[in-house]
Parts: C-alpha cells; structure tokens; sequence
C-alpha cells in the first residue's frame, strides 16, 4: 500500500471530506482546441480567432485556441475532422452540401455574408479592364484563378466561367502576375490586405474598382460530428456576442473601415447562383447578414 493511501486511510474523516471536496470542486485543465493554419505558416485570420476565443468565453468554458505545427489545406483539415483523428478540432470555411454532409456546421456566418461578395484582383496594367463589364456574359471570355479544392471554384464554373486552378494558395498571386489567367475574384474583407502582401512580394497586383462578384454563401465554423458538443459551446458563445452586441463591435473593429472602402453599393454587381448552398443556410434571420446600403 502507498504512503499517501495509508496516510489517507489514517486521516480524519473531517480532513478527508475537506480533501475529496477541494479535488471535486477543483476545475479541469481547459481543452486545447487546434485549428488549421493556412497558407506555409501565415494565418492573415486574426479576426476569426479573435471571434472564436470570445465566443469560447462568452460561453463560459476554458479552452486554449493553438493553430497547427505546420499549414494545412482546407482538404486536409476537413479530412481530419470528418475523421476526428485529432490533429484539429474546430476549422472555419465556406459551406457547401457536401461540406455539411460530413462535417458539423455552426450556422451564424461569421463574415455576415461577405464571403460571397468577391472583388477581383487583376495584373496592375489592367487595373481600367473590367470599367467595360456589364454583365456575366462579358466574364465568360476571360480566365479566373481559383485553389482546386474551394467551394468557389465550382460556383463559378457551373456560372459558365473559365476557372484554372492550382493546388498552392501563394501561387494563385504569381500566377495572376504571370499573366496565367486574367482576375482572381478575392473575398471583399481579405483583397486589399492581399493586394499589399503580394505588393511586398515584388508582385504588380491591383484592386479592380469597378465590378463586385455575389453569390449567397455563408463562412462557419465547422467541428466533427462527433464533437456536437464543442459544436453548442460554440454555438451559444456566438449567440451570446449577438444578443451583447459584441459580435457587432468586433465585426466593425475589424471590417468597417474596409467596407467603406469597397463601395459596394457603388459597384456593378454580377450576380451568379451557387448550386452548391445547403437549403438550411439561416437567411431568415436577418440580423446575421451584412447587406450594403442600395445594393439587391
């Protein structure tokens, strides 16, 4: 027998009780939480880790938020989680039916929406092409970039629209300065940070002015099926910024200054439909979507 099981033995039965009380009140360490990160080691997503981390404390669990030791595809991840090996328990992305299919979605969009409308990117020497679109039809003729594994790239193309892929997130950038294709549509909260690394990066790349690309979509946090449980901790920590107005500040802190920039009221918008949105995607609560001022 131990020395602390006899020692525990011969306690007092009133500093025993004290004892087991003090080990059961005591809390559990607080659950790591890995996520993908992206892109050979650059996670440009500050904001969505900062919304998950409040909506972890809002929901009044611990947990420590970590990316993982090395970057992951969006395909990669999503094979971790549908399999719940463990490498990542939590990713973020834009929903698509089969996305839904095998992995748990939390339906609050985290961007509002915004990940559908698309702003192209496009070599500085053609920075005045796209004053002359009008329509989706005057797209067609021309070359878009897209990864081979995003949601995105099979919306455009079931739109009649020419998409060339690549399997490298950076290469998209050098491609489009290479004159590999002709635009490359950019999420209208990420295009201009992404325009100024690939400036870094000796790479001729401007903002179109001109033209917006929209299609519904929504960006959610996804878990395992098996983790419904992360799942509703997630859910009612972002239910919970709603309600408090949080989830708002953060939003504005973050993207407000960018969507004055955008103008997208001001812009021509290209409608196309995405075939591949889940019929659940929450569009009657209308206080989770961003909607620009005079836009459809």
């Amino acid at each position: 027998m131990s020395v602390i099981v006899r020692r525990t033995l011969h306690m007092p039965t009133c500093r025993l009780a004290l004892l087991l009380a003090l080990l059961y009140i005591t809390p559990s360490a607080a659950e790591s939480l890995t996520y993908p990160l992206h892109s050979d080691g650059v996670d440009p997503e500050a904001y969505v880790v900062e919304l998950l981390q409040m909506a972890l404390d809002k929901s009044g669990t611990e947990h420590l938020l970590q990316p993982s030791p090395q970057s992951m595809t969006q395909s990669r991840a999503e094979q971790s989680l549908e399999h719940n090996d463990g490498r990542v328990q939590v990713m973020w992305a834009m929903t698509s039916k089969a996305r839904e299919d095998i992995l748990l979605p939390i339906r609050i969009p985290i961007y509002r929406g915004l990940i559908g409308w698309r702003i192209p990117l496009v070599r500085a020497e053609d920075r005045r092409w796209l004053s002359r679109t009008r329509s989706l039809a005057d797209l067609k003729p021309l070359r878009i970039g897209q990864r081979a594994d995003w949601p995105d790239t099979r919306i455009l193309r079931s739109n009649g629209l020419q998409v060339l892929t690549s399997q490298s997130y950076d290469s998209l950038f050098r491609m489009l300065d290479a004159g590999r294709f002709d635009l490359f549509p950019r999420e209208v909260v990420v295009v201009w940070d992404e325009q100024a690394r690939a400036e870094s990066a000796g790479l001729k790349l401007a903002v179109d002015e001109h033209i917006v690309l929209h299609y519904p979509t929504a960006f959610y946090f996804f878990t395992s099926r098996a983790r419904a449980d992360l799942a509703e901790t997630i859910e009612r920590g972002l239910e919970s910024m709603l309600a408090d107005g949080s989830f708002e500040r953060l939003f504005q802190q973050h993207h407000g200054a960018t969507l004055e920039r955008a103008r997208l009221a001001k812009r021509r918008v290209i409608e196309l439909d995405n075939p591949d949105l889940p019929e659940q995607t929450p569009f009657n609560r209308t206080e989770l979507w961003y909607q620009p001022a005079g836009a459809p």
